[in-house]
């Protein structure tokens, strides 16, 4: 059975429950839709070993609250079924939701790049870790390291050390004067100035980066090179991230325009296609703070609450100048493109090593060629790699944008068929 939404919100992270509840005083009927079980997102992830801030508390419930707000766990979006329609699925089932207005939440992911070792059981992603220990993987006693860029790697060793993880290092590869260039500037924004305080550690690096991972079977080891110098590290874990992708994919497959790799939305967190708005994340790296004012903003605008809208625009100015020194600050070293070595493994999922990929001139050619991207992850992590080494800018996915039950891409005719009959 097919389903209206005055507003469908796609993505319960801070910035889709900001957007729901600053839309829900309208009265309007409003969709909201995650492929978590929880909502919250990936920084406020939910788990066995999860501690949630009292604000990802509150709004989940506040939510919970409105009657007109509906929210579907562990749902995602397969294809669009209309102009404005999407086709979804559930472990139950698989429907149609028709709408009238979209606001894309849809965050963003880790950038995983490949080296040596990368793909030895032990090595994660920063956020990666995170996510693991949230959701109940034991740590403690175990010797990690972290390696990669930007304030992840922080949150990540905190969350590590508060189940007993033993981090040896941070390793972060932005260069001392950078660091201490936007330190100088944090008492712009006090709450980050303390909690930078709180997520210091003594074993924090700068102008340090992985070079391998050791071990045979498992991680037994890390290299690192710090100031031009190699070191190793006997652990147990390896957690590297560099930074984060944002999650473009059902924005592109919908026509919204581009811009430096983000959803282009203007100063109503509108996109380029007329009815569909973005916020957080998937329109550029900027943290929790601003994903939440830009889901408030699109959220009004959705509704047509222009003047509550643009009284937000201050805040978000704020936390874009927070955003924008972020961004400066952990800019990636060039160098960090030549870790892998021709035999190190791109595309895991079909085992497509570094030079098959490198001896291509896009990415199409790439898939092509060499099957990359075309596994289980559908080029989530290959892809975002390959952006970051090559320039390569992925094609929009096509339907159906992830592994789906025949029974829902039934769906579809019966959509395209009631669409047509109205037209």
């Amino acid at each position: 059975m097919n389903q209206h939404a005055d507003i469908l919100i796609i993505g319960a992270g801070p910035a889709g429950l900001a957007a729901a509840l600053a839309a829900a005083g309208s009265g309007a009927r409003i969709v909201l839709l995650d492929d978590n079980p929880l909502p919250g997102g990936q920084i406020w992830r939910d788990g066995a070993q999860a501690r949630l801030p009292a604000q990802a508390r509150r709004m989940r419930e506040a939510v919970e609250n409105h009657a007109n707000i509906q929210r579907h766990a562990a749902t995602r979006v397969v294809a669009q079924a209309g102009s404005r329609a999407l086709l979804v699925e559930s472990p139950e089932r698989g429907w149609v939701i028709d709408y009238q207005r979209l606001i894309l939440c849809t965050g963003a992911r880790e950038l995983l790049l490949p080296f040596p070792g990368w793909t030895l059981p032990g090595v994660t992603g920063a956020g990666g870790l995170q996510a693991l220990i949230k959701g109940g993987l034991p740590v403690a006693g175990q010797r990690i390291v972290i390696a990669g860029s930007g304030p992840l790697l922080l949150a990540s060793a905190a969350t590590a050390k508060q189940h007993g993880g033993r981090v040896l290092r941070i390793a972060e590869q932005a260069p001392l004067g950078a660091l201490a260039a936007f330190a100088a500037q944090l008492p712009r924004w006090p709450h980050k100035l303390l909690q930078s305080f709180g997520l210091f550690d003594s074993g924090y690096r700068s102008a340090s980066h992985v070079v391998a991972a050791l071990g045979h079977e498992r991680l037994e080891g890390v290299r690192l090179r710090h100031n031009g110098q190699d070191v190793e590290l006997e652990c147990e874990r390896l957690a590297c991230g560099f930074g984060l992708i944002a999650n473009v994919q059902l924005g592109q497959a919908l026509g919204c325009r581009l811009s430096d790799s983000a959803i282009a939305v203007d100063t109503w967190q509108a996109t380029s296609v007329a009815g569909l708005y973005a916020a957080g994340e998937c329109t550029g790296f900027g943290g929790s703070e601003l994903a939440l004012v830009e889901g408030a903003i699109a959220g009004h605008a959705a509704v047509g609450e222009r003047a509550a809208a643009q009284r937000l625009w201050p805040r978000r100015q704020r936390w874009q100048r927070f955003a924008a020194a972020l961004r400066q600050t952990f800019a990636l070293d060039p160098a960090l493109k030549r870790l892998a070595e021709p035999d190190t493994l791109l595309c895991r999922c079909e085992d497509v090593p570094y030079a098959a990929v490198a001896a291509h001139d896009n990415w199409r050619e790439a898939k092509l060629a060499t099957r990359c991207g075309m596994g289980a992850c559908q080029g989530r992590i290959c892809a975002g790699a390959a952006q970051q080494l090559f320039g390569w800018q992925p094609a929009p996915p096509r339907p159906p944008f992830a592994p789906t039950r025949i029974e829902t891409l039934l769906h579809l005719e019966a959509a395209q068929q009631t669409e047509q009959a109205v037209q």
